[in-house]
């Protein structure tokens, strides 16, 4: 593996804008505040690669930028320390070249039915354990949004979702009001659907239990923000209010007057 060198470079840059659609979309206030995140994940976190996988450089930079989208909207630029806090529970990034399977038993997320089956994962974050991740879903998530998946996004919200010790689809950072609005859109939306009433932007794995919900909704909402925002307002609503980013703001192209309020 190498050793990564923690100050920004043009390289970098170069990298980010070939392999990774949204960089191109940041603004100019955003890049170097998202670079101050990413130099200091890139240094402060622990990587590993499983299996005699070469993990390189630019693996590293890339999956940092992404895991560090999260905490954009913490920072204000003073004091940046405050917006990485909040990956306290990161330790170690642990990078598969390709798809995990798994074996042991496991909870179905359905009415504690539990199954003993081999499964695959692209990715996994544990309590106290590393954040595992697959560099082929990685790329390719990366590079190609469209789907509305990205395995990182995924798991670094659920990071931010285990802070207060419980894994239930509502980070501690949501409160007061905020946190009754919150959870009457999101357990509307949880349940709509495990119905199968709830449409096709997000997918049936957020169903799974209310923090799959919040993750998979995270991934939509970097990812497909303008469909989440013309389907969903609700949702779209208090994941930026959550987020403190307006992601479907970065694609001028779909202009505000085709797109209905957020409330």
């Amino acid at each position: 593996m190498e050793e990564v060198p923690v100050a920004f470079t043009d390289e970098w840059r170069s990298l980010l804008a070939r392999q990774w659609s949204l960089w191109n979309r940041l603004s100019e206030d955003e890049r170097p505040r998202l670079e101050r995140l990413t130099e200091r994940f890139l240094a402060e976190k622990r990587w590993e690669a499983a299996n005699g996988f070469e993990l390189t450089e630019a693996m590293q930079v890339l999956i940092a930028a992404e895991a560090c989208l999260l905490l954009l909207g913490f920072d204000d630029g003073a004091e940046p320390g405050d917006a990485f806090d909040l990956y306290r529970g990161v330790r170690t990034v642990l990078v598969h070249p390709t798809t995990l399977v798994l074996e042991g038993q496991r909870s179905t997320g359905t009415a504690g039915l539990v199954s003993s089956d081999p499964y695959a994962i692209l990715g996994q974050a544990e309590f106290g354990g590393p954040t595992i991740l697959a560099w082929d879903a990685v790329v390719r998530e990366a590079r190609h949004p469209g789907r509305g998946e990205n395995v990182v996004y995924h798991e670094f919200a659920h990071k931010l979702d285990m802070l207060d010790g419980v894994i239930d689809g509502t980070p501690p950072m949501v409160d007061g009001e905020a946190r009754g609005r919150w959870i009457d859109v999101c357990t509307r939306e949880f349940r709509a659907l495990s119905r199968g009433t709830g449409g096709t932007l997000l997918r049936d794995y957020g169903a799974e239990n209310p923090g799959e919900f919040f993750a998979v909704a995270t991934e939509v909402f970097f990812t497909k923000p303008v469909a989440m925002r013309a389907e969903k307002p609700d949702l779209y609503g208090v994941l930026l209010g959550f987020y403190r980013q307006d992601p479907a703001a970065r694609f001028p192209a779909a202009a505000a007057s085709d797109l209905p309020a957020v409330c």
